[in-house]
């Protein structure tokens, strides 16, 4: 028998890299990482700008403020017009069906083209608080940009009045064709609302945004519902408006019925005009919750609502606005409701008395007098010492009695909606 034995073998060792191969491999995941990088924020460039383009492409466009006067110092104003009207962009009446959801009347001629919702957003160059101020639709103010009008009117009435003129002009030169009208009109409506606004409050508009009734419907259902809160349970059959007292968060047609609603309101609409700066506080601090900017299926939804109801000026970087947007969803905004004197009647109806050269003072008060229109266009505001307008009160953003011989309906005021981090303000 032999006594050879089999030689244990050896334990394997790793035989040592050679020198900087380590290095390469993390060299190599560096520049894979980095290319990766690359890559999403390619995607991510072309995605944000295909939304962009897609946005510009689609939404209706105005010349209604081509060659106007501009803010300085990097401030913008922006006018935001809703319109009450039935009918969409192209002048076709809405369906019955959404009519009906609406709570908004059968006819497409019920509330025809007034302006009833006016907010001027202040947007200071410095990075400071926006501003929002709400014009009261029923303010007896000059018109101006109206064919063949002079005088004054509630504030609302300078787009339908334009509108309506021009297309009976357009009409008596042997123009037929229906949309070339609605187009022309609208277009003139626009040009007239947009001045009578800026003379009316002193300051330049560098852009504005016109939202049609169904606007609000579709707004909120974009955003998965818009939160608002009500001091007290209301109920009105005419906008539709049946609320417990509390939070709430509205779908699409509740929010139509929460901004409409001004029956069984102590201050009627001026209570409307407060319904519609929560409305807007809701949705701007429900864009920064629910992350909208940062998820594309959410922001392309936004988009597709923009483009069956708004209506922009033709040269606004929109896609730097939401940049900016993003700030003010955060709760830099201030709301106000500018103050009027007394309320009145004219051939009829109601009215706001109001106050032109203590409005344009109110405003120069609070975005300071270097954003104000310029000495050589109409509306300038005085140079004189700031001084508050007084107002009923109880209007938003204003304090004190009302100095008027016509008695103005007095109530507690719990001040005007603004956001802040911890939600959203309540209102009556």
């Amino acid at each position: 028998m032999s006594a050879h034995r089999r030689k244990p073998k050896e334990p394997r060792t790793q035989a040592p890299a050679p020198h900087g191969r380590g290095r390469s491999r993390r060299a190599r995941l560096t520049r894979t990482l980095l290319a990766a990088g690359c890559a999403l924020v390619v995607l991510a460039g072309a995605t944000a700008w295909y939304l962009y383009d897609d946005l510009a492409s689609s939404i209706g466009s105005s010349k209604a403020l081509d060659g106007a006067e501009k803010s300085k110092h990097g401030d913008v104003n922006i006018l935001l017009m809703g319109l009450d009207s039935r009918r969409d962009q192209n002048g076709e009446d809405l369906p019955p069906a959404i009519l009906e959801k609406l709570h908004a009347g059968a006819s497409s001629e019920v509330g025809g083209y007034n302006t009833n919702t006016l907010i001027l957003l202040h947007v200071p160059g410095d990075g400071s608080k926006a501003k929002a101020f709400s014009v009261p639709r029923d303010d007896f103010v000059d018109l101006h940009g109206v064919p063949g009008f002079t005088g004054k009117a509630k504030i609302k009435e300078a787009y339908g009045r334009a509108k309506a003129k021009v297309e009976e002009q357009l009409s008596a030169q042997g123009v037929k064709d229906r949309r070339q009208l609605e187009r022309e009109g609208r277009e003139a409506g626009r040009k007239a609302e947009i001045e009578t606004v800026r003379t009316f409050l002193g300051v330049p508009i560098d852009h504005f945004a016109e939202l049609n009734l169904a606007g609000f419907y579709h707004l909120a259902d974009a955003l998965g519902g818009v939160p608002v809160c009500l001091n007290h349970a209301v109920k009105d059959k005419n906008s539709g408006a049946d609320f417990s007292a509390g939070r709430h968060t509205l779908n699409g047609q509740e929010s139509l019925a929460f901004v409409r609603q001004r029956m069984g309101l102590t201050m009627g609409d001026l209570d409307r005009t407060k319904r519609q700066q929560a409305f807007l506080a809701g949705a701007t601090y429900k864009l920064n919750q629910a992350g909208t900017f940062t998820d594309p299926v959410k922001l392309m939804k936004l988009i597709d609502s923009a483009k069956q109801d708004v209506v922009t000026d033709r040269g606004w970087d929109l896609l730097s606005f939401v940049e900016q947007a993003k700030n003010l969803s955060g709760g830099a905004v201030e709301f106000v409701t500018l103050p009027i004197e007394r309320f009145d009647r004219n051939h009829g109806a109601e009215i706001n008395v109001v106050d032109d050269m203590k409005i344009k003072r109110f405003i120069a008060e609070r975005i300071g007098p270097g954003a104000t229109a310029s000495p050589s266009a109409p509306g300038t505001a005085p140079s004189s010492s700031p001084g508050t307008a007084p107002a009923p009160q109880g209007s938003a953003g204003t304090t004190g009695p009302a100095k008027s011989p016509t008695p103005v309906p007095s109530r507690s005021s719990s001040g005007t909606p603004a956001i802040d981090g911890g939600g959203v303000p309540c209102v009556d």
